[in-house]
């Protein structure tokens, strides 16, 4: 019973906000005069920020990336977006004691998911943080920082193939046009 209140509490939170009322103020919003909501101070909004997920287990990092999503929307706050940026390859060497042989070497995968938080007030931004930080599971790091160009640019795959055939057609003289 106690958890399908909380339903009916968090939908009827929803309709207020998309009906301009303040949310604090939804459930005596019905008799209160509507007055009384221009004495709730205003709470400004904190910039776009992306929450950066990286571990060595694919599994690991999606599923704590629906768990920061989760999170965030039960607090309320808009996710615009979230998106998986191409695995990271790195090769480890090690080498025996005092030589430049290699003993072993290892072949580490790193992924990387991306969550893009909007329109956060700044009074939930500590909330939010702490509530991230204290679901990291092992061997998964989180950054979290504003978005950039450079995000932009990670995000999407080259397609080589393609670029490689523009310029070969380019150096062949450009596309012929049919009269």
């Amino acid at each position: 019973m106690f958890r399908s209140g909380c339903k009916l509490i968090d939908c009827a939170r929803r309709s207020v906000k998309l009906n301009g009322h303040h949310p604090q103020r939804m459930l005596s919003s019905v008799y209160d005069p509507p007055y009384l909501d221009d004495l709730v101070p205003e709470v400004d909004l904190c910039e776009p920020f992306n929450v950066q997920i990286t571990g060595p287990d694919y599994a690991l990092v999606e599923s704590y990336q629906s768990v920061v999503h989760r999170i965030a929307k039960t607090m309320g706050v808009d996710v615009a977006e979230g998106w998986a940026t191409p695995a990271k390859k790195t090769k480890v060497v090690k080498y025996k004691p005092r030589s430049t042989v290699p003993e072993t070497e290892y072949n580490l995968t790193h992924y990387e998911r991306n969550i893009q938080v909007v329109d956060l007030p700044n009074n939930l931004a500590p909330i939010l943080i702490e509530l991230v930080q204290a679901a990291i599971p092992q061997t998964v790091a989180v950054n979290i920082r504003h978005h950039t160009e450079l995000d932009e640019i990670e995000r999407y795959v080259p397609d080589l193939e393609l670029k490689q055939l523009k310029t070969e057609l380019e150096a062949a003289g450009g596309p012929t046009k049919k009269k």
